[in-house]
């Protein structure tokens, strides 16, 4: 028998991308809410997408429509427009660092290769988005998934990478690495 969180995770956390995109687009949370007006209820919906190449660039975005197909478009769209860049170094993210967004906080710790991404569901589609393969993190706080998005972009945006610790040092990459 098939648990109903299993089939949650498996809709969730489906891949949207088509032979032609360059981008790997993921659902993160799809949410539907009504307004009751005179002849009965009125759906609109809203939805959470991540996308990214893979390559070290990712973005969300946040869209709301009456109709799934196009709150999912409009996210997709905002996600676009919103990329940053991730730094990857050999699989992994060059140090750990913590992000906080209101009442939600994310640890991301670089991990050795072949840990895999242990990460929960928001995280864990923005690592796969970004080409992260090994990744350890821990969501501390509030759970509410575009909080939890919104507070691992808060790490992506203050991560550094080698050469801007070489600059801040006043080091050469050679000096820094031997």
């Amino acid at each position: 028998m098939e648990h109903s969180r299993d089939r949650e995770s498996r809709g969730r956390d489906r891949d949207r991308d088509g032979a032609e995109k360059e981008f790997i687009e993921k659902l993160v949370k799809l949410n539907r809410t009504a307004k009751v007006v005179k002849g009965g209820r009125r759906f609109s919906f809203s939805a959470l997408t991540v996308i990214g190449d893979r390559k070290g660039n990712v973005g969300f975005g946040f869209g709301k429509a009456n109709d799934v197909s196009e709150a999912i478009r409009k996210s997709i769209e905002k996600a676009k427009r919103n990329m940053v860049v991730l730094p990857v170094k050999n699989g992994t993210i060059p140090h750990e660092i913590t992000g906080i967004f209101k009442a939600s906080r994310v640890l991301l710790k670089p991990a050795c290769s072949g840990t895999g991404i242990i990460a929960g569901g928001a995280v864990r589609a923005i690592m796969e988005a970004g080409g992260v393969t090994d990744v350890l993190s821990k969501s501390i706080g509030a759970s509410s998934q575009y909080n939890v998005v919104k507070a691992t972009f808060n790490c992506i945006g203050r991560m550094m990478d080698a050469k801007t610790v070489a600059k801040n040092r006043g080091k050469s990459l050679n000096e820094m690495w031997g």
